[in-house]
């Protein structure tokens, strides 16, 4: 049990001090064009000819099977013709190869900004962190006819 508290209390200082840290620089110089990761590129080619709306608290989901993890870039969640994208307070810790445990409060066909996800690993299924959701954005395909 103290083994269990101490692990705790360390996981805990170690939040506190990721959050208290600043912020990453832009090592890039003016003019470069930062090189994207793997996950951003992932993400661009799934909303290719898409547009962004507004930011949503809550978004509609039947089942959990639309939504997915990309690599330390963002949580997407696909309905119909609309890709909804929560890019996290931390995208940088999503992993693709963990699974998302979820805990809804409210209405079950709803996730929302505040329902506690964790995840876990494939392999062992043991505890690998937690995600703290921002707003959804849609991201609807753009009409050609437009313009």
């Amino acid at each position: 049990m103290k083994h269990l508290i101490k692990t705790c209390a360390l996981g805990a200082m170690a939040c506190g001090l990721l959050a208290a840290s600043p912020a990453a620089a832009d090592n890039h110089e003016e003019g470069d064009t930062p090189t994207m990761t793997k996950g951003e590129k992932r993400l661009a080619k799934m909303l290719e000819g898409r547009e962004a709306g507004e930011p949503e608290r809550c978004i509609n989901t039947l089942g959990n099977g639309n939504l997915q993890i990309i690599d330390k870039t963002a949580i997407v969640y696909r309905s119909g013709k609309t890709v909804w994208v929560n890019r996290t307070k931390h995208p940088d810790s999503l992993d693709d190869d963990d699974y998302m445990v979820i805990r809804k409060y409210g209405d079950a066909s709803r996730l929302c900004k505040l329902d506690n996800i964790t995840t876990q690993s494939r392999t062992g299924h043991f505890f690998s962190g937690v995600i703290f959701l921002e707003d959804f954005v849609p991201y609807r395909k753009v009409d050609k006819d437009e313009g």
